[in-house]
């Protein structure tokens, strides 16, 4: 069996400016994490093991004991970063630039009288973190949720994850569905999302089977999962190598490697060893995955 690694995938910059932050902080047991810092068990077990305390995303309403609180890679509102100085508590901040701009065009869009359609997963803590600075939004998921909006001006932005053929179909929708309204988009899609998906798109005419390294809760991930089920590329979604099964690969020929933006650059070439340890294994017999 043969495995190919896509030429772009694992973790973006955002991630890793993060992780260099939370570095720098000597008294962890100090620091309440708020939220997931980024969507990767591996880095949470770790930050866990290292005495940061945690609070989970859907638990974020009170306020944390410890003094300091670090503001996730996937941000919040202006009005939640408010409330958390009012409570007298200090600020590190390791929200993701690319994040920070969904913030302002979304902002800027409300400013300028459009009505913000914000494309992406509703309940996802970067879509809330937007949401809950605009006076009035619609988060779209697919574009059967697309309707008629009574707004004569809308302003439409993009979870940074999200994919950029999803957009393109909800912007079509969006568009038919509202032909007398001004439509201004701003594509908030971060380039690291485009890129993986890109990477992802050019491997698959390669490959018979595919092995997406990620978080379990990393919407980047599941979309490339995803992608490959709109391809007909069986795909297993992984977190660590210790989650391979040798039965899933037998009778493949070529299988693909790929991993999402908050994956470690470690956990991908540990899953890559253990791929080339079960090539050498397994016998030439019909696939569980296919």
């Amino acid at each position: 069996m043969k495995v190919i690694r896509a030429d772009v995938m694992g973790m973006c910059f955002g991630v890793r400016d993060a992780l260099k932050i939370i570095e720098n902080e000597s008294a962890p047991q100090d620091v309440t994490i708020h939220g997931q810092l980024v969507h990767n068990e591996l880095v949470l077990t770790d930050l866990q093991g290292r005495g940061f305390h945690m609070t989970s995303e859907s638990e974020r309403a009170g306020l944390p004991e410890t003094g300091t609180v670090l503001i996730t890679a996937h941000g919040i509102s202006n009005r939640e970063r408010q409330r958390l100085q009012a409570g007298g508590k200090q600020l590190v901040d390791t929200t993701c630039p690319l994040v920070t701009r969904v913030h302002q065009a979304a902002l800027s869009l409300q400013a300028d009288g459009y009505h913000v359609l914000l494309i992406g997963r509703r309940g996802h803590v970067e879509v809330q973190g937007v949401v809950e600075d605009l006076e009035s939004c619609d988060v779209i998921q697919s574009e059967e949720e697309v309707r008629r909006y009574p707004h004569s001006k809308l302003g439409v932005v993009c979870q940074t994850t999200a994919p950029s053929r999803h957009v393109e179909l909800v912007r079509a929708a969006i568009a038919a569905k509202n032909p007398d309204a001004e439509i201004k988009f701003v594509d908030t899609v971060c380039l690291p999302t485009k890129e993986h998906q890109r990477a992802l798109e050019r491997l698959l005419g390669q490959v018979d089977a595919m092995v997406v390294v990620g978080g379990r809760n990393s919407n980047n991930t599941r979309e490339l999962v995803a992608l490959c089920a709109e391809r007909g590329i069986p795909a297993v979604h992984v977190q660590s190598s210790g989650d391979l099964e040798p039965r899933w690969f037998a009778g493949y020929q070529t299988v693909g490697l790929t991993g999402g933006t908050s994956t470690l650059d470690v956990t991908i070439d540990e899953v890559y060893t253990a791929l080339m340890e079960i090539s050498a294994s397994i016998e030439p017999t019909e696939s569980v995955l296919a």
